[in-house]
């Protein structure tokens, strides 16, 4: 029953406005879509697709436009298309074979007539996952510092929030380890963001990144002729910062030269520019990160150990991806919003996707998660990426097969979606290319969410009725059907 009731939810979604040169093509179409159960309509002009467009605005919406439309006609339709909003996703139609075609502008893709089920299919899951990223747009965001990586609901993750929540307001430095990739640059702007200090600069440096010889001029400014190519004064980064906050990344990677000027610097909050001798005062917080073991580093006389005890104050370490793979699900719906925020197209992932990547190692967490995501909206603009989909070394050895449904061998993905945008991972199902036993699988299905729905309700049977909306003799007599033991904790008696 669900499985059927989210089906035909999914595709009434759609609301799909045929522009067609001629009627024949009009009709075909037509049946084809009203099959499917979309709601279609035939403009008359195009006044009237910008009628209709505004009249279903909640809903998915697309167009698909004829190729062979004239050209001042066609150029009618695609400025009515482009002055809605939100806009619905265009898709062009070549009705006969052999025909150039002469839609221009953002397509989504080409439907050839005559068309198989598969094609039209997975133009619709796009043209949905385009409107959805269009409407995401409209929607209040977070702010733009913050739409990164640091997301989730793991202990870990929800460990680390509440340590941010702690520290933020006080003026004690922060260091934060982790490997590299982690986000722990997200974390010292979320440090930033929720202290005293939001209304003033944030300053990243990575320490890493600049030569040493550099690095002291880029940290203290300099003055005109202090050296070769100083033709001007240049104010550091702490002066940049004043009165907010200083981000020193890899600090581990700081030479021992600058590593004496920087404990100077936390001790007496005083530092002179390169060239001159004239002090400047500095209020800044300092947040350090690095991904080395500074304890080890300080053993093998590659840093100080005063200077550690000065920056380790409040210590946050941020758990590699591998170790905290629950947050996957909401980092990919965090990703693919900033690409959505970003104007760079969207994507969509299959459960089964998702489960997939949770069993990767991750070597380059969160930031190599990231250009997984941006490279999948790249091959699949706004399309649905399953398990096959993803690239080899992602699969982490689970056979596609192993999504397939019916069987004893059967094993279905378990993955929670819970987000700020939760449906950036689709739920759509998609056919294998060998079909399936559509009886078995919703029976399947049924039983399993059979079992989710007892679970949650501790067993009661009137309370799991409740929540998959169907009477309780329904549902006693579907336990009966499918030969699920009810024990005397389950009858809701």
């Amino acid at each position: 029953m669900t499985s059927e009731n989210s089906k035909a939810a999914a595709l009434n979604a759609v609301t799909v406005m045929l522009v067609m040169s001629d009627q024949a093509s009009s009709a075909y179409l037509k049946n084809i879509l009203q099959f499917i159960d979309c709601d279609v309509h035939v403009p008359e002009s195009p006044q009237d697709m910008q009628r209709l467009a505004q009249r279903f605005n909640d809903r998915s919406g697309c167009v698909l436009l004829s190729g062979q439309l004239a050209d001042q006609e066609r150029s009618a339709y695609l400025a009515a298309i482009n002055a809605c909003d939100p806009r619905p996703a265009l898709i062009q139609v070549q009705e006969k074979s052999g025909n150039e075609m002469l839609v221009s502008g953002d397509v989504l893709g080409t439907l050839r007539l005559p068309c198989q089920y598969e094609a039209i299919s997975s133009l619709l899951h796009r043209a949905q996952v385009f409107d959805e990223s269009q409407r995401h747009g409209e929607a209040p965001r977070r702010p733009l510092e913050l739409f990164r990586s640091l997301s989730g609901n793991g202990r870990a993750t929800r460990s680390i929030n509440k340590m941010i929540e702690q520290v933020a307001d006080s003026e004690a430095t922060v260091l934060i380890l982790g490997e590299s990739g982690t986000g722990k640059e997200v974390v010292a702007r979320k440090l930033h963001y929720h202290s005293k200090r939001r209304g003033r600069p944030f300053v990243p440096v990575n320490c890493g990144a600049i030569p040493g010889d550099l690095l002291e001029s880029e940290l203290f400014g300099h003055e005109k002729g202090a050296f070769t190519g100083a033709i001007t004064a240049r104010q550091g980064r702490f002066e940049l910062a004043e009165g907010g906050t200083l981000f020193l990344d890899e600090i581990g990677d700081m030479s021992m030269h600058m590593q004496v000027k920087l404990l100077r610097v936390l001790q007496e909050r005083t530092f002179e520019r390169v060239g001159s001798n004239k002090t400047v005062h500095c209020n800044v917080r300092i947040i350090a990160a690095t991904h080395r073991n500074l304890e080890q580093s300080i053993q093998e006389g590659n840093f100080r150990e005063d200077l550690y005890y000065r920056l380790n104050v409040f210590p946050i370490e941020v758990p590699p991806l591998r170790e905290r793979v629950e947050d996957i699900p909401v980092l990919v719906n965090d990703l693919i919003l900033r690409i959505e925020h970003e104007k760079r197209g969207s994507v969509r992932l299959t459960p089964a996707a998702v489960t997939a990547l949770t069993h990767y190692r991750w070597p380059g967490n969160v930031r190599e998660l990231a250009n997984l995501i941006e490279r999948l909206a790249i091959l699949f603009p706004y399309g649905v990426v399953d398990i096959g989909d993803l690239p080899e070394k992602f699969r982490a050895g689970i056979p596609v097969t192993q999504v397939e449904v019916g069987g004893d061998d059967e094993v279905l993905p378990v993955v929670s979606t819970h987000g700020d945008q939760p449906n950036t991972v689709s739920s759509m199902p998609r056919l294998p290319a060998e079909g399936i036993d559509l009886k078995l699988h919703l029976a399947n299905m049924e039983q399993s969410l059979i079992r989710q729905a007892l679970e949650e309700a501790n067993g009661v049977v009137a309370h799991a009725a409740k929540k998959l909306k169907m009477r309780r003799t329904t549902l006693v007599e579907k336990l009966r059907k499918y030969g699920l033991q009810r024990g005397q904790e389950m009858t809701g008696l």
